[in-house]
């Protein structure tokens, strides 16, 4: 009998659970709205909409049956909900609502009778969907979904865009993607309300979409026999072997151009003139100058065999542009019009006849006259070009967008000449660059980009006045791939940066909060794991920061989420769950390292911060330059060269080594009082692929007394390059000059330019 009480009880109590597991089943919690991009306004009301297999899916207008018809089926893959496609009591409407003026622009009201969602165009009600989705669960995103309601908070969000342009580029010349990833990468655009995929599809290195009056791009311009190992600026050069290429067929791109439109998204296609041509040339080398036949690039970088401004070139030009217009519904063709060199141009006879004939100035006004012909053309056939900022050399292009990438100078020129720019500034905008300066991270062509410098981005110059930067349509991340060999390196690179420069060119700069953004981007990244988006978590990361008050000191250390907590040791050991709280500055007086990660109440959530600071008699001191680092290379402000800390030995974009753009520098530093030095140490980048050289000479002297050491420095291709001046003085300034390279010579990347000198920590013993 105690056994059969015993069974009893056990059946109860698993019926129970049972019970209450299928109650928790069927009403879910809504999620606590967290909306990416933030919408203009949004009130979160009381009560919550259930959405479930009784919910029905109307459309009043057939513009938004196609939306209407994307929200079903998501809502329906792998889910047990499936919406009926009639009126209910608690249905999901799509209404027209002429009162909103921007065509991008909706309104989402969620009551528990039902969802209205309100807009003027397709696109406003596909953005009202988005914003839907992300109060959906996140399961939705992978069809993994099982109960049979879903519950949604009640709110009311009115929203529209800031910019008329956001934008995604992608570069597949370097490295090719197939297929569904390029689909996928359209898709994750789209989440974020983005609305323009730039694809950037010929290259030097490969030429990636079917042209078929010209069957040798296929056959010869989209494959190279191999491909760079390691970064450019490693010395030697060393490559695979292997033969790489691929390209999209017409076809393909048909039903890529077909998906990106179902998604709101416009692709812009770009095919490179008059430069990055070398592709093009070694399957027809009568496009270029000298006729003579050249492979397809097989490393990075800025090649001299650009299209001659021949007719039979403006005639393959022309024959390509036709293909591609018919292939690609958006208003652009971008050009390019980058990084061309004039090199073949200047010693070619038919260029300088033509320069001559022309009544042009230079090589530069027949680049604007290359660009002002194929926009002639392009115009002709009822669209328009972008190019990237060179296209102002020479002289402006009559109806030509802009592309700002070296800084923001282009646009603001630009726009004052009243031409439509897109900002897409280096500084912000290229997600090719490091995300973190830790070590580990995947190689990537160089600088620094953190996702907070994404999100600080404003794409309107201070420069402008209010009616021109009515000039500017918006903003756009570049995704260049020499370093990016899989589509998931792309991911990692591109994710979460692209998600701060979504809210930047949609939201109001007023609704800008980064705190409040990071809270949200942690909702986020639910729904790119759900979708396998191999995304760069640095969220928790923890972050250092050297700071000298009043010649002592300090390192300060922050993480990106306030719900984490920061632990350290100082002796070099792995910090855990035990270890000190972080409360406030640490006061650095000796030799240190410093190790620190985040952790929740239970474990450690981020990979460990690592710093080793060295004190010498430097640390602390005042330091002055005659001519200030640069503004992209100056991370760790001024006092970089004197902290304790030595920059990384494979990066030059870190907070420790400082930057200076073709110039001498004038380096002093007052140690305070005169005191016995016996060296000074300090070590220069030498990555002459990013043209960066150490300097050829340094001239150390010592104000107030008679010594004076100049160095010379030989030539090396050594990536960092030390100096160590061993000495006897009594002295209190130390002064170091930098005598720079000098112009870089030819056949080198950046040859005739003045090359940069970066320098890291001078140690003074």
């Amino acid at each position: 009998m105690r056994n059969f009480k015993h069974i009893y009880f056990f059946l109860i109590c698993s019926f129970t659970i049972l019970l209450l597991s299928s109650c928790a089943d069927e009403n879910p919690m809504a999620i606590n709205p967290a909306i990416i991009p933030a919408p203009l306004s949004q009130q979160i009301n009381e009560g919550v909409f259930e959405m479930n297999n009784s919910t029905g899916i109307v459309s009043t207008d057939d513009e938004f049956t196609q939306v209407a018809d994307f929200l079903k089926s998501y809502v329906e893959y792998g889910s047990s909900i499936q919406l009926k496609s009639k009126e209910s009591k608690n249905a999901i409407i799509f209404k027209r609502d002429t009162s909103i003026i921007n065509l991008e622009g909706y309104q989402l009201n969620i009551t528990s009778g039902g969802i209205e969602i309100l807009s003027n165009s397709a696109k406003g009600a596909f953005y009202a969907v988005q914003s839907l989705r992300q109060l959906l669960p996140a399961t939705f995103e992978n069809g993994s979904y099982k109960n049979s309601t879903v519950i949604i908070q009640n709110l009311n969000i009115k929203d529209a865009p800031q910019f008329k342009y956001r934008g995604m580029h992608l570069d597949v010349g370097r490295h090719f993607f197939p297929v569904d990833f390029i689909k996928k990468y359209i898709d994750l655009i789209s989440m974020l309300k983005m609305n323009t995929f730039h694809w950037h599809l010929t290259e030097d290195q490969g030429w990636r979409i079917e042209i078929k009056k010209y069957p040798k791009l296929q056959e010869i311009a989209a494959y190279r026999n191999e491909t760079l190992i390691g970064h450019y600026s490693d010395q030697p050069h060393k490559f695979d072997g292997e033969k790489y290429g691929g390209f999209y067929t017409q076809e393909q791109i048909k039903d890529i151009v077909k998906y990106a439109s179902e998604r709101q998204v416009t692709i812009i296609p770009e095919i490179e003139m008059p430069g990055h041509a070398q592709a093009a040339i070694s399957a027809y080398p009568e496009l270029g100058c000298t006729g003579t036949p050249i492979d397809v690039a097989t490393k990075w970088g800025v090649f001299e065999d650009i299209y001659c401004p021949k007719e039979a070139t403006f005639k393959f030009l022309e024959d390509v542009i036709d293909e591609v217009i018919a292939l690609f519904p958006g208003k652009y063709i971008h050009i390019g019009g980058d990084e061309a060199p004039k090199t073949r141009w200047k010693n070619c006879a038919h260029c300088q006849a033509l320069i001559k004939k022309e009544s042009l100035k230079d090589e530069h006004g027949l680049q604007s006259y290359f660009i002002t012909r194929m926009e002639k053309y392009i115009n002709s056939k009822g669209k328009q070009i972008i190019g990237w900022d060179e296209i102002l050399e020479g002289g402006l292009a009559p109806n030509a967008t802009v592309m700002s990438w070296r800084g923001t100078q282009g646009a603001v020129i630009a726009a004052k000449q009243h031409h439509d720019v897109i900002l897409t500034p280096g500084s912000h905008c290229y997600f090719d660059h490091y995300q973190s300066t830790k070590e580990g991270e995947p190689l990537a062509i160089g600088g620094f980009l953190p996702l907070e410098k994404v999100y600080s981005f404003n794409p309107i110059p201070k420069e402008l006045t209010i009616e021109e930067s009515k000039y500017v349509l918006g903003a756009q991340g570049n995704v260049w791939t020499e370093y990016m060999k899989d589509s998931k390196q792309v991911e990692y690179m591109a994710f979460p940066r692209m998600i701060a420069l979504s809210e930047v060119v949609w939201s109001e700069n007023k609704n800008k909060d980064f705190e409040n953004f990071k809270n949200r981007l942690e909702f986020y990244q639910e729904r790119l794991d759900a979708r396998e988006v191999n995304y760069a978590n640095h969220l928790y990361e923890v972050l250092g920061k050297s700071e000298i008050k009043e010649g002592v000191l300090f390192m300060n250390l922050k993480t990106n989420s306030d719900t984490k907590t920061i632990r350290y040791t100082l002796d070099g050991t792995a910090p855990n769950i035990n270890s000190t709280v972080y409360k406030e500055s640490l006061l650095i007086n000796k030799n240190v390292t410093i190790n620190a990660a985040s952790f929740d109440t239970k474990k450690q959530v981020s990979d460990i911060f690592n710093e080793t600071v060295k004190m010498h008699k430097a640390v602390g001191k005042k330091i002055t330059f005659n001519v200030l680092p640069s503004e992209k290379y100056n991370a760790g402000g001024n006092s970089a060269l004197i902290n304790g800390i030595s920059g990384s030995d494979k990066r030059y974009g870190d907070d420790q080594w400082l930057g200076f753009d073709g110039k001498d520098v004038e380096i002093t530093i007052d140690l305070g009082k005169e005191m016995n030095l016996n060296s000074i140490a300090t070590r220069f980048n030498n990555q002459k692929g990013s043209w960066i050289y150490a300097p050829s000479q340094v001239i150390v002297t010592f104000p107030g007394n008679e010594e004076f050491l100049p160095i010379e420095l030989e030539e090396s291709e050594e990536k960092i390059v030390d100096l160590k001046l061993e000495t006897k003085i009594f002295t209190r300034f130390v002064k170091l000059k930098l005598v720079n390279f000098g112009v870089i010579p030819d056949g080198k990347q950046g040859a005739g330019h003045k090359p940069w000198i970066f320098i890291d920590e001078i140690i003074i013993e």
